[in-house]
């Protein structure tokens, strides 16, 4: 893009989008290629209308945050703040931050298992983590290095499971009535099953969509610019549910009645049926997920926490880059200790999943509430249409947060406790072995 261009406006449509690539490439991650491809191999075609579900909300609150973003001047948590109080935005901040940490884990492990079939070494990720924090602080417009990386990994991603969903062979007239709900004969039960919660929330991943109106802002938007907001929102959502319907329809055709436990088990299932070859795209793509949600989901954590501390929200501001930083080695240190130890930390998964369950409706309702505040947004608040799918989506994050606390939470507090108390009435030598295999 040339300045002539840029004074002039006169440019092509690729140049006018770029915040909705970066967001696509958080929400493809490992997590939500192990439960898409858990679900193909599962259920078969009949959940692709859940996807078609999850990213038409997913598209509704990344246009909130283009258009917040687009429109105002101020970052967004000075204006939550000015709202609603800066004690209600920190709690908003801390908990993006802690769930951004968490799925940092799930990244940094996304990655091994992308390197662990073709090199012995164990800590590739430390490199990883080194190079991410090298371009953190090493350039100065990070933004728009970050938009053109996402650009080469959405492209990646897309010919890589192009590729495997083409040598899988799937059924088109199956993939074509899986977009019906209850397709699979099921009917209303497979509607209402609350398991497709966990789906949905792989895809529906609000801490991003709030992200969006920062991105916005990174793009230098104006009013002027809301058409490309909208469009590239939607070039978004094509790609988010583009992929995640070709890595479960992949699935469907080849690993059907299988039980995948992890992103490695999914490659190394997909090995004997297309190959080395097959294994290698694969292995190409999960990378390119986990290492792009690896350096998006970190910046949401970091920016959005310095934002609500009041400390700055933009790649200029040395707080950012520093809280940023922290979400990395966070992530890097957890996921270290699992591949060292063999052992998730039960105690931190537990604890993320319950900030989930408290932060994601609170960005939700937030960014909901400066939308469709006439005095932030003035003509350019929400209309009734939009507030309705808003608030139908803000109702399913709702249960999705329920369906985390009585589901997740709580069960496993109630399994860590039971263990606990079971360890308690171990004679001495017994109980030291415990504890020491537990730590």
């Amino acid at each position: 893009m040339t300045e002539e261009q840029a004074a002039s406006g006169k440019l092509h449509w690729w140049q006018r989008i770029g915040p909705g690539l970066v967001t696509a490439c958080v929400v493809i991650g490992p997590g939500s290629i192990l439960t898409s491809s858990n679900l193909g191999a599962k259920d078969g075609y009949s959940m692709i209308w859940v996807v078609l579900v999850s990213v038409v909300f997913m598209l509704v609150y990344t246009s909130l945050g283009a258009r917040l973003g687009t429109v105002t001047t101020e970052s967004t948590c000075t204006l939550l703040a000015q709202m609603v109080g800066r004690p209600l935005t920190v709690l908003i901040g801390c908990g993006v931050f802690f769930i951004s940490a968490a799925y940092q884990f799930g990244n940094n492990l996304g990655v091994h298992s992308a390197l662990e079939n073709y090199t012995d070494f164990k800590y590739g990720i430390v490199i990883f983590n080194a190079i991410s924090i090298a371009f953190l602080f090493g350039f100065k417009n990070l933004y728009k290095l970050v938009e053109r990386l996402m650009s080469v990994f959405v492209a990646v991603m897309l010919a890589s499971f192009a590729i495997n969903l083409f040598f899988a062979k799937p059924d088109l007239a199956e993939m074509a009535q899986g977009v019906i709900p209850g397709s699979d004969g099921a009917g209303l039960e497979s509607i209402t099953d609350i398991s497709l919660l966990g789906l949905i929330g792989t895809t529906f991943v609000i801490t991003a969509a709030f992200y969006q109106s920062y991105l916005a802002r990174f793009k230098g938007w104006k009013i002027k610019d809301l058409k490309d907001g909208r469009i590239d929102a939607c070039i978004s959502a094509s790609i988010m549910a583009l992929i995640t319907i070709m890595i479960m329809s992949t699935a469907a055709a080849v690993l059907r009645g299988m039980t995948l436990t992890s992103v490695a088990d999914v490659g190394n299932a997909l090995q004997p049926l297309f190959g080395d070859k097959g294994q290698i795209l694969f292995c190409i793509g999960l990378f390119s997920a986990a290492y792009s949600s690896f350096i998006v989901n970190s910046m949401i954590g970091g920016f959005i926490l310095s934002d609500s501390l009041g400390l700055g929200g933009t790649p200029q501001d040395k707080s950012t880059r520093i809280l940023t930083a922290a979400v990395l080695l966070t992530g890097m240190f957890v996921a270290m200790y699992v591949i060292e130890s063999g052992t998730k930390p039960v105690a931190a998964i537990v604890a993320a999943q319950a900030v989930t369950v408290v932060a994601a409706p609170l960005a939700a309702g937030a960014l909901l509430l400066l939308t469709s505040s006439k005095k932030i947004m003035g003509e350019h608040r929400n209309g009734p249409i939009l507030n309705l799918f808003a608030g139908i989506g803000f109702v399913l994050l709702l249960g999705m947060a329920w369906y985390i606390a009585t589901e997740k939470v709580i069960p496993q507090i109630n399994s860590m406790r039971s263990e606990s108390a079971a360890v308690e009435i171990l004679p001495q030598p017994e109980k030291n072995l415990v504890l020491q295999k537990l730590s």
